[in-house]
């Protein structure tokens, strides 16, 4: 019966080292979940930059269209 008893009380030797590789894999996923969004949002203000610049072609081409639009000279001295 002691030996149960000792058996019982000792924890496994094993124990802190799956614990220590355990934060450490946690860590290491929490970085690389980090990463990945801040090469997505890097992505994501590429893109909607690559838009805007886009976009702002097309609005001066609409602009042109209309010959009603009168543009005041300014005069120069």
């Amino acid at each position: 019966m002691p030996t149960d008893l000792m058996r019982a009380s000792a924890p496994p030797a094993s124990r802190p080292a799956s614990a220590r590789i355990f934060n450490i894999v946690v860590i290491a996923l929490t970085t690389a979940l980090v990463e990945l969004q801040l090469v997505g949002l890097a992505l994501l203000e590429r893109s909607h930059a690559h838009a805007i610049q886009m976009s702002f072609p097309r609005e001066a081409a609409a602009c042109t269209d209309s010959p009603d639009a009168a543009v005041p000279q300014i005069p120069y001295d």
